[in-house]
């Protein structure tokens, strides 16, 4: 979506001061320093991909705070680990840092990843030219690279221009972030600009890398059906079917989500019966939900109910629940600014960085600026593809111009007042 001059001069003077900084020649030092980097880059993607750390792998998540919380503290952070208040249990890992300067910038990136404990066995780390493989690389070990070489980067060469910066590695964003969203969303409210390490799409599957600014939030409904038990074969008119008034109702909620603009809904698995010779009693299906507005679920909830009104099978209970999980992540006038800076930064290099408005995945950039409080953009983390799939994989000619970018933006930003 385009924007007017005009409306991009009602953003704040934090805003301002960076989209008028020029920017026609590179930064040598730091593109030097980058391209140095890129071996270690990959040392560190190596050792994270060995580490199998599932969403619900416990020892496994342990491992990788283990192993961020050691190269924070490498890079003179101050660190805590923080226990997730649900699911799994795993520990957060928050590392802070002090500066001299006035901004307060915050980096977020996930150790969890969607793959079952066992999965190097059939996925292994390998390369294969310019790709490097393995379970989670670009999702989102990828971003925790850049993040980690990006702040030795700038360690290295004296920058502590920020008054702080703080680093937040979580266990749980594959399943939602249920027991770490609060408290992110608590600590990006303490923060000027909040930084979204998820992976960028890989050439050549996307035209250019990109930065995101919108994802869409999530919810999970619940449709339950309750019936009555009869013989299959000797009274099945003595039951009240659960199993037809769930496609009943199925057929008739598939549609619900397309009259609310902002939201979309999917039935995606049901069960229903336990033997075949007896009418089921209880059925239930349970559907993906999707929202880029902020009153959505409440929407969805009301026309659903009023949905399940109509029956097909009489005497049977029809109910639909639907639990609220990660908000979305809509960028505001500050994001969409900070987003051309980074087009900016990327034109020092000859490259063209693509603004990407939406996708239908979600991140933990909806709780980093759920309250609008931080300005926040997506995806700095390497460029890959595969995620969520098999053989997924980063492209080692994306680690430069990554860790230039994160780092040039990180500069910039301390030098905004």
């Amino acid at each position: 979506m385009k924007r007017s001059v005009k409306r991009l001069a009602s953003v704040s003077l934090f805003s301002l001061a960076l989209t008028s900084s020029a920017f026609a020649a590179a930064d040598e030092k730091l593109r030097a320093a980058a391209e140095q980097a890129q071996p270690a880059v990959i040392e560190s993607l190596h050792d994270m991909v060995l580490i199998e750390s599932g969403s619900g792998d416990v020892e496994g998540l342990t491992k990788m705070a283990d192993y961020t919380e050691a190269r924070l503290k490498a890079l003179g952070a101050k660190t805590e680990r923080r226990k997730t208040t649900r699911g799994a249990g795993a520990d957060m890992v928050i590392g802070t840092f002090e500066g001299t300067g006035t901004k307060k910038l915050m980096l977020i990136a996930h150790m969890d990843t969607v793959y079952e404990h066992g999965i190097l066995a059939s996925q292994p780390y390998k390369v294969d030219g310019n790709r490097i493989y393995g379970p989670g690389i670009a999702d989102d070990k990828g971003g925790i690279a850049v993040i980690l070489h990006s702040l030795k980067i700038l360690n290295d060469a004296g920058w502590r221009d920020y008054a702080k910066l703080t680093v937040s590695f979580n266990p749980d964003e594959e399943v939602g972030s249920v027991g770490s969203g609060a408290f992110i969303a608590e600590l990006a409210d303490q923060h000027d600009v909040v930084l979204s390490c998820e992976p960028t799409v890989a050439l050549p599957v996307a035209r250019n890398e990109s930065l995101l600014l919108g994802a869409s939030g999530t919810a999970a409904g619940t449709l339950e059906v309750k019936g009555k038990a009869s013989h299959a074969g000797a009274a099945p008119q003595l039951g009240r079917n659960a199993l037809l008034e769930l496609a009943h109702q199925l057929l008739q909620t598939q549609d619900v989500a397309k009259s609310i603009p902002g939201t979309q809904l999917n039935w995606t698995t049901a069960k229903a019966g336990t033997v075949r010779n007896q009418i089921p009693d209880q059925a239930t299906a349970g559907a993906d939900i999707r929202l880029t507005i902020p009153d959505g679920v409440q929407k969805l909830q009301a026309a659903l109910d009023e949905k399940i009104k109509d029956k097909l099978i009489p005497d049977t209970e029809v109910t639909v629940k639907i639990v609220a999980g990660r908000p979305p992540f809509v960028a505001n006038d500050r994001g969409r600014a900070l987003a051309k800076e980074g087009q900016a930064i990327y034109a020092e290099l000859g490259r063209t960085l693509d603004i990407a408005e939406m996708t239908g995945g979600a991140t933990d950039a909806g709780y980093a600026g759920r309250s609008g409080k931080a300005t926040v953009v997506e995806s700095f983390g390497l460029a890959g593809w595969g995620y969520h799939a098999r053989d997924e994989y980063i492209d080692t000619n994306s680690i430069v111009p990554r860790l230039y970018l994160m780092t040039r933006m990180l500069v910039e930003l301390g030098k905004a007042k």
